[in-house]
């Protein structure tokens, strides 16, 4: 590539992180040249990404035998995989973190989203991982869900770095960021350290427009007698998600200047920058870099898959837009109230959240499923 926009939207204060891992990318010496060459600064993970990296990969096998001839369960094999991958994208990053003092350079890793509701085992878990994968730049990624919330403040507590996941509504990023702020100040409170302690708060985006243009296409389709009524729904085509994000920086930063998170930034604390998340998009209609283009803006994270990376470093347009067209934001998000739209972004938030972690479910429990299959396959007779 001749250019590389992904380079120039570090200029304006956002991290472009992968939403993607694999042995194969950490051998092949593809994801080292993606952080040392094409401005990649940090890589995400779940479980529909491993799924799809471990699944049916013969590149695994010999340590599946290895966990095979250790007598480990199968989930413990999955772990023994999924910690290795984590732990060499952690040193490949490793100079990324250095660098930038701890900004960026983050790995994550999930705890099984079978537990997302479960704030006891979620809390063990967290605590178990970063144990067990014992790098710094470490960040567990833990659910926005009613029950993640104190865990995830219980893990900030402890000195645990964080990537609050499956984040859809305002509301459940303006309770994400006062979670972490909590967790500081009982770490000031014991005269811990904090500046060594890091957080992303991912907001999702691509699946907020598809579950609400589903909704006005279903509208559309039963038919409209009013033109105008027409124009309305086709004017919140599209435009939701990024709006929402856009309102939720600037509660980011009625955050950042209160008085409370003041004083612990004064301490070393580093920000919790809102990481753009569920990127790529849905909808062939629309730019294929629309949630990169419109959200570019200081002190934010966008964590992009391997294509709209790809498209990006071709055809971004790069400029900051994350502060334009905010009054038009809140207006857009108001008109889904009128009687002829008529959608409930409450409602659609709560479907998101539980679509989200079921999504991660799934693949979840199918890949342990795949897992079995290829532990019998490769067990002795």
């Amino acid at each position: 590539m001749t250019t590389n926009q992904l380079l120039e939207i570090k200029e304006f204060g956002q991290s472009i992180w992968m939403d993607n891992l694999s042995r194969d990318i950490v051998q092949s010496g593809e994801l080292k040249d993606l952080v040392e060459n094409k401005g990649i600064c940090g890589i995400t993970s779940n479980p529909a990404i491993f799924e799809k990296a471990i699944a049916g990969n013969a590149i695994y096998d010999a340590d599946i035998e290895s966990g095979i001839s250790a007598g480990l369960p199968t989930y413990k094999i999955y772990e023994s995989l999924a910690f290795a991958d984590i732990r060499n994208a952690c040193d490949i990053l490793r100079p990324v973190y250095d660098a930038t003092q701890g900004l960026d350079g983050y790995v994550s890793i999930e705890v099984p989203p079978t537990i997302a509701h479960d704030t006891e085992a979620t809390i063990k878990e967290a605590r178990r991982y970063y144990k067990e994968v014992a790098r710094e730049n470490l960040m567990i990624k833990i659910p926005g869900t009613e029950a993640g919330l104190p865990a995830f403040e219980q893990a900030i507590y402890e000195g645990i770095s964080v990537n609050v996941t499956l984040l859809f509504s305002v509301q459940s990023y303006i309770n994400t960021a006062w979670a972490y702020i909590r967790g500081l100040e009982r770490r000031v409170a014991e005269g811990k350290e904090i500046s060594k302690i890091a957080s992303v708060a991912s907001f999702f985006l691509s699946r907020i427009d598809t579950n609400i243009d589903g909704k006005i296409d279903a509208k559309l389709q039963k038919g409209v007698d009013d033109l105008t009524v027409e124009a309305k729904l086709k004017a919140v085509k599209g435009k939701v998600a990024i709006a929402n994000a856009k309102i939720a920086y600037q509660e980011y930063k009625k955050i950042i200047n209160d008085e409370r998170w003041k004083a612990l930034a004064a301490k070393g604390a580093q920000v919790q920058r809102l990481l753009w998340a569920s990127t790529s998009t849905k909808d062939p209609n629309y730019s294929d870099v629309m949630y990169v283009d419109e959200l570019i803006g200081s002190d934010t994270v966008n964590t992009l898959p391997p294509a709209t990376i790809d498209a990006c470093a071709d055809h971004c347009n790069v400029a900051n837009r994350l502060e334009t067209g905010v009054e038009e934001a809140y207006q857009l998000i108001e008109s889904l109230k009128d009687p002829d739209i008529n959608i409930d972004i409450n409602t659609v938030m709560d479907e998101l959240l539980t679509e989200g972690i079921d999504k991660f479910v799934k693949p979840f429990e199918s890949l342990m499923k795949s897992l079995e299959t290829k532990v019998r396959q490769l067990s002795p007779v």
